[in-house]
């Protein structure tokens, strides 16, 4: 396996200096994706894209995605009255291909919108915000902590492609009808072997803090019924309502747009999906076990975006809509481009190429099952009654 030793021996530094020798799942995730010297975001091992990576996103396969992005912000931005500064806040910018396809598509078509806007990334990972800032350096971009935008600084909107899935996530076993937190521990069998790279394994206690069974409660979710099998396991996202409260309490007025995998908590907490939706991704293939290729592999959880609703209204954000992203792309003039590439006059190969990208954009068995979200803040009704074109379905 591939593990990072200098990581493992951190994590196994950790988890020997704590009380009961054990750390939640959470923890183990966080330090293996965000540790500040050896995690996978954290250094050089954070691979995206199709040549050597270890997946790919939308803006990977074509500019279309942001271009029609781009549009819907246009279309916020004269809700919203054309405010000036119109800010545009990406958490999470990858490679910095999508801010690139959006403030280009901007820059080109909409000049107005391209002056008033405000264009800041949110980005943990110093690799990643190396390459955004070698990419954008010819374009108005600024980096900054989420934490350091002031409360009720941003007239615009908030949106991510496919973050809030890398939050770390806590995991829970069902033990005799009995919810069990999921711990990660050292091998013990391995203090004797003096093994270069240590071992983790698994070990269930009681739950870390009350706030696991709190979000529960809010996503309306009974473990106690009888139609949940002992041994059935899943994740739990507190992280992700942590992001929620502070990107709401520095919107003004605006909106939340979240782009990611994920179901309705019914449907994510479905009893058939009896192990959850924990994936890691290691050179395009996926796999299920987070305790090898440490460091060097990414880790996700499926998005619950039920929960992110209701934190949101307890956060002051208004649900305006939630659609897959093939329906939002197409709503946004998707199909008009797929139309339209029967008259362009271009070598047979590359219009192929081009025609699959658009088609795997809206595949709903692929990315165009992707959810997306959107919520409000701060909107009178006269703005909250206009509605966005990527949530209206054509009659």
């Amino acid at each position: 396996m591939d593990s990072n030793p200098a990581l493992c021996a951190a994590i196994a530094n950790h988890i020997n200096t704590t009380p009961q020798q054990r750390i939640t799942f959470a923890q183990f995730m966080d330090m293996v994706l965000y540790h500040p010297e050896y995690g996978y975001y954290s250094s050089d091992a954070v691979k995206i894209g199709f040549q050597g990576g270890d997946f790919f996103t939308s803006p990977n396969l074509c500019a279309d995605f942001g271009e029609l992005l781009a549009e819907q912000f246009l279309q916020m931005w004269e809700i919203l009255g054309k405010p000036v500064p119109f800010s545009l806040v990406e958490m999470g910018a990858g490679q910095g291909l999508l801010a690139l396809h959006i403030l280009k598509y901007h820059q080109l078509h909409y000049p107005d919108f391209f002056r008033a806007l405000e264009y800041i990334i949110v980005e943990k990972s110093p690799t990643l915000r190396q390459e955004q800032q070698q990419r954008l350096q010819d374009l108005p971009v600024r980096w900054c902590n989420l934490e350091d935008i002031p409360p009720n600084a941003i007239a615009g909107c908030f949106f991510s492609n496919e973050l809030v899935d890398a939050f770390p996530v806590h995991q829970f076993i069902l033990e005799t009808a009995e919810l069990r937190e999921i711990y990660v521990t050292t091998d013990q069998n391995e203090k004797e072997t003096n093994a270069p790279c240590p071992s983790f394994v698994e070990v269930t206690g009681e739950l870390s803090t009350p706030q696991l069974a709190e979000y529960l409660d809010l996503v309306e979710i009974n473990f106690t019924q009888n139609a949940y099998p002992d041994g059935y396991r899943s994740e739990i996202n507190l992280a992700a309502l942590d992001w929620l409260s502070i990107v709401a309490d520095r919107l003004q007025r605006g909106y939340v747009l979240t782009i990611d995998y994920g179901y309705a908590a019914s449907r994510y907490y479905n009893p058939r999906r009896s192990q959850g939706t924990l994936q890691c991704y290691y050179h395009h293939r996926f796999h299920d076990n987070p305790y090898i290729n440490i460091g060097r592999q990414d880790i996700t959880a499926h998005v619950d975006f039920t929960a992110l609703e209701r934190w949101g209204e307890k956060c002051n954000l208004k649900n305006v809509g939630f659609i897959q992203q093939g329906l939002f792309l197409m709503a946004l003039g998707l199909g008009e481009r797929i139309a339209a590439l029967s008259d362009q006059k271009q070598p047979l190969s590359e219009l192929l190429k081009r025609r699959d990208a658009l088609h795997q954009l809206i595949d709903p068995t692929g990315l165009g099952g992707f959810g997306v979200l959107v919520q409000s803040k701060g909107l009178d009704n006269t703005e909250i009654s206009q509605p966005l074109k990527g949530l209206t379905l054509p009659e």
